[in-house]
């Protein structure tokens, strides 16, 4: 979700955008918990079967759809053949797949492209409720401190892309969530997983980096800078009780859990981002925006001592190499201050900027570096900063990309 978001803010393609708001509404359908969590996984078999639960036969989908089912079939490559694994003595299956974009196929069909949309999507609502009547596959219910943070990233970075209260307002819902049932009670000290309304285990170095990195997000998309205090207080948790002896690296478990015998250090970024990593982000990003330079320093000691890894195996750093990046390239440090300031900061979450932080907020402000010394004018201005120090404001996102580039070349 994430990648699409980012995709469609750099293009502006609508296919990244639909299949980034069917991807959340299939979380929101399928993995969400009444009060806010999201669930860790669904089998992927049903009744024995794997995929069984979200395959089609042909026959099946003529039943449901009857006169609209020929053009459904030939635009998902539904045939009697089938294009799934084969189960004897069962008919043949298919997974619903695209293999012709939706305007050369209603080119191609001499059909108006609005038209054939919306037969298919009417198409889908029929065999979405039919599906509905099979058997369920199972729902692995627990819920996971760091996967709910990476959720609650991209459902903040959706709505940065689209505008979509709903994704905001999940986002939030998620933290309320999260900062709550985690709780140990204990000042910054969280939970790893929850379930039966029952937090356990302590969590690790990932669940940690993950909901700081996810409390940044927020903060920018709802203009609550109570998130930095909240991402500020779980930073300092951090530094005290995973930070290596004599380093600036951070073990995976905290020195205050006496059941492991051997505390490891994780670096990779594999199928999740490296807890490492993203902490290295984290520091640098809210050594920025709090003025807490110790935190930046620290990020920059971390790409020291990983930087020789990642410039020669950078596949096995991903998110290094983006904070390595972003640290030769140098960050935007955006402000945004006046009465127009919501609008203004929606503009600019709507367009790809990478390499930046951001804050707004329609009062004057003394209590954040970035903030300090703006004056709120009639309508919102946008400064643009770095090291506290600014440019002219200016009144357009436009404008900003102007002075973003330009501040660039004299680099």
């Amino acid at each position: 979700v994430s990648t699409l978001a980012e995709a469609y803010q750099l293009t502006g393609d609508e296919n990244y955008r639909e299949v980034m708001e069917d991807s959340l509404a299939f979380v929101e359908r399928e993995l969400a918990h009444p009060d806010g969590g999201f669930y860790s996984s669904l089998d992927a078999d049903s009744e024995g079967e794997e995929g069984k639960f979200y395959v089609w036969d042909k026959k099946e989908v003529d039943g449901v759809l009857g006169e609209d089912s020929a053009l459904f079939c030939e635009f998902y490559d539904v045939t009697d053949e089938g294009n799934w694994a084969e189960h004897p003595g069962k008919p043949r299956t298919n997974i619903l797949r695209v293999r012709e974009p939706l305007e050369a196929f209603a080119g191609r069909k001499g059909m108006d492209t609005d038209r054939v949309a919306a037969l298919l999507a009417a198409a889908r609502s029929k065999l979405m409720a039919h599906r509905s009547l099979r058997v369920r596959p199972g729902l692995d219910d627990k819920i996971i401190l760091g996967w709910n943070a990476l959720m609650n990233t991209a459902c903040s970075q959706a709505y940065a892309a689209t505008g979509n209260q709903l994704y905001r307002e999940l986002a939030s819902a998620n933290m309320d969530f999260l900062l709550t049932r985690f709780n140990t009670g204990e000042g910054n000290q969280l939970r790893h997983t929850w379930k039966n309304n029952e937090a356990k285990y302590p969590a690790f170095l990932d669940d940690y980096a993950y909901i700081i990195e996810a409390l940044i997000f927020l903060q920018e998309t709802t203009m609550e800078t109570r998130w930095i205090d909240v991402a500020s207080g779980l930073v300092q948790f951090v530094l005290e009780e995973f930070r290596e002896e004599g380093g600036d690296l951070f073990y995976y478990t905290g020195k205050s859990q006496s059941d492991v015998l051997l505390r490891k250090k994780e670096i990779y970024d594999g199928a999740v981002p490296s807890g490492n990593a993203v902490m290295a982000s984290n520091l640098y990003k809210l050594g920025l925006l709090t003025g807490h330079t110790e935190w930046k320093d620290q990020a920059f000691r971390m790409i020291g001592t990983m930087g020789a890894l990642v410039i020669k195996y950078p596949g096995s750093f991903g998110v290094w190499s983006t904070v390595l990046l972003e640290m030769v390239s140098g960050t935007s440090e955006i402000a945004v201050v006046g009465p127009g300031a919501g609008k203004l900061n929606q503009e600019i979450l709507g367009v790809y900027l990478p390499h930046r932080v951001l804050m707004a907020t329609e009062r004057e402000r003394e209590d954040f570096p970035l903030l300090a010394g703006k004056k709120a004018g009639e309508y919102g201005e946008i400064f643009l900063c770095k090291d506290f120090a600014c440019l002219q404001p200016v009144m357009t996102t436009e404008a900003l990309r102007t002075l973003i580039n330009s501040a660039k070349m004299v680099d």
